[in-house]
């Protein structure tokens, strides 16, 4: 049995990104097959659900509980799917053959996220689905309409509204696709090849191994939208290196997840989200990212510089350039892993494909040129690595992505999404915006506790998006700023899955990683206040209110990044001085805010605030540089 059922758990793995890519590139229509959306993602649902309740037995290997279970999952998901045109005719008919596989699909459903993506998230999700049924005994602005249980099981089950709704829709339509090809390009070489070049680029300065985290992990993170990922394939060879030129093992731990975690706000790709944004704001896809672009730039020249002052602090050299690859010779080799992400670009912009069909053809682009490069075609080990690694991936992802249709289902039929909004708008009327804004990426950080980065922000522009549009936050400025704190709350204690993962992986502990994760991507939790209330920030504004949002920004950013210097010296003075810049990089960051917009003061606030750093890191005697370069 246990044979059988590992066999069984590779075909399901296998069988999911096969799926998707078949409904991608609508090969069913080529045989006259007419398929909807809800029915190709109830059988990736049951395929999901099934793969989860084999992967994670409930003892020490899977036997015939575990073979049951799978089985009545995919079987109550595939009712659905073989029905659904039946359903759409026989309208509000509702019997036991409707809500009974319907009750039973969706328990297994949330029984697989448990196993799959952690108790936590299953318990919020637990917790709103029982709102969904009792809310209407709750009182005052938590009172909920409530439909008989059977209908709500129901709707849940088989609604666009619901679970095979829009979360779903774009992850199998957009999100699958960056993952298939991200999974191929890490399989195929991909994340080594960044990596070494990252190496010989970087690899010699002071601290040079945290530096080759930032930028290969930040380049591989665009492309493959999992932070855990990105953390688990250049983490293994950027932080035990970090280990060994004197990072602490949680420095080293929590710059490869800030590192990581920043893939996903870096353009063009930014993790499949920005494809995402665009069509929820319904602008160009460019608009995106020329929006994120110098918030992402500001997000790693931070990085940088705190990496490159941390290593100054504890006296790290970089590694002997004998030792590094020659970056004209990984270039050599590694050309085949750049023409696919210029083909992608080059669908995306030129011809304006739709995001999952140009990543696919990227990705066929990718094997073409291993095939001429290596003059011959991928071993069964490496379609076998990649199917199945592509299935272990998306497992979890298609599992959330049902919890979040769960979430928006009963939010939306209960009348709670309508209710938040309006007491985030009543509280920003009554006490201002900034509260409202705290309050909002607060929110943000408790929703985003495990969620992947696009299915959150899924969940929240739904939700909480028009709250902050109508307290006058620009369109673009108020989902970005859901966007960035959606993927914050992977640094966030107490969760902060992605500085986990990080300390495991660097034998550090948790807490004193995600702290120090914290501190790291400050830039983070600061930036999207300031375009909130100075959108120039973000390209929109005037082109003298855009210089002068971006100097000030970069001022402040550079106070806040020399900081880390002086913090945690265990010294009076450095503690005070760290406090003192923190606070100067609040005032200069903010200062087109509180002087205007297009007031020339606030050039002259930003070069104050340059040459406070130069005067801290000149006179505070823990600042002592290395000889390293």
């Amino acid at each position: 049995m246990e044979k059988f059922n590992g066999t069984l758990l590779r075909v399901l793995l296998a069988a999911i990104p096969l799926v998707g890519i078949g409904w991608i590139l609508a090969v069913t229509d080529y045989f006259g097959i007419a398929l909807t959306f809800q029915q190709v993602i109830a059988a990736v649902l049951g395929l999901a659900c099934g793969a989860a309740l084999l992967r994670h037995p409930y003892f020490e290997k899977a036997g015939i509980f575990e073979f049951f279970l799978a089985a009545v999952a995919f079987a109550a998901w595939f009712w659905m799917a073989y029905n659904f045109e039946d359903w759409v005719v026989s309208g509000d008919e509702l019997g036991i053959d409707k809500w009974g596989p319907a009750a039973i699909a969706i328990t297994l459903m949330m029984e697989g996220l448990r196993k799959s993506a952690g108790k936590i998230i299953a318990a919020l999700v637990w917790v709103l689905l029982l709102y969904g049924f009792v809310g209407d005994y709750l009182p005052g602005v938590l009172e909920a309409a409530v439909d008989p249980p059977a209908e709500t099981i129901h709707y849940l089950y088989y609604d666009n509204n619901g679970i095979p709704g829009l979360v779903l829709q774009v992850v199998l339509n957009l999100v699958l696709a960056f993952i298939i090809f991200g999974k191929l390009m890490e399989v195929s070489g991909g994340t080594a090849f960044l990596t070494d070049l990252a190496m010989g680029w970087m690899g010699h300065r002071r601290g040079g191994p945290a530096k080759v985290a930032v930028v290969a992990s930040s380049a591989f993170g665009t492309i493959s939208g999992s932070t855990v990922g990105n953390i688990m394939s250049t983490g293994i060879v950027t932080i035990p290196l970090m280990k060994k030129t004197g990072f602490k093992p949680e420095y080293a731990g929590a710059i490869e997840a800030v590192a990581s975690n920043g893939g996903q706000i870096a353009p063009p790709v930014m993790g499949a989200t920005a494809f995402i944004i665009a069509e929820f704001l319904e602008v160009p896809y460019q608009d995106v990212v020329i929006a994120a672009a110098v918030p992402a730039l500001l997000y790693f020249l931070v990085l940088f510089i705190q990496v490159d002052a941390v290593a100054r602090r504890f006296s790290i050299r970089g590694l002997p350039k004998a030792d590094l690859p020659i970056v004209m010779d990984v270039l050599k080799v590694g050309w085949v892993f750049i023409l696919p992400i210029a083909i992608l670009m080059y669908f995306l912009f030129w011809l304006g494909y739709p995001p999952g069909v140009g990543a696919l053809y990227s990705a066929a682009s990718l094997v073409v040129l291993m095939v001429i490069r290596d003059q011959r075609p991928p071993s069964k080990e490496h379609w076998k690595s990649f199917l199945f690694g592509s299935g272990e991936i998306l497992v979890p992802l298609i599992l959330i992505a049902g919890a979040a249709g769960i979430i928006l289902g009963v939010m939306n039929a209960t009348g709670l999404a309508f209710q938040l909004s309006i007491i985030l708008t009543h509280l920003g009327e009554t006490h201002g915006v900034l509260v409202m804004l705290l309050l909002t990426s607060l929110i943000c950080v408790i929703l985003g506790m495990g969620m992947p980065t696009a299915t959150v922000y899924i969940v929240l522009v739904s939700v909480i998006g028009p709250a902050l549009i109508k307290m006058g936050l620009v369109p673009m400025g108020a989902h970005l700023f859901l966007f960035y704190f959606g993927l914050i709350s992977m640094l966030t204690p107490p969760v902060a899955i992605a500085s986990m993962v990080a300390a495991e992986m660097a034998g550090a502990d948790m807490w004193k990683t995600g702290f120090i994760g914290v501190q790291l991507a400050a830039t983070a939790y600061l930036l999207p206040y300031l375009w909130a209330f100075n959108p120039a920030l973000i390209l929109e504004g005037t082109t003298v209110a855009i210089i002068y949002a971006i100097t000030t920004a970069v001022s402040g950013g550079f106070l806040l990044a020399h900081s880390v210097t002086v913090l945690g010296t265990g010294k009076i003075v450095g503690w005070l001085s760290a406090i003192g810049m923190y606070v100067a990089a609040l005032t200069v960051g903010s200062s087109t805010i509180w002087l205007g917009v297009e007031n020339p003061m606030t050039l002259a606030v930003a070069a104050g605030g340059m040459g406070a750093v130069f005067l801290i890191t000149k006179t505070v005697k823990v600042l002592e540089p290395s000889a390293a370069d």
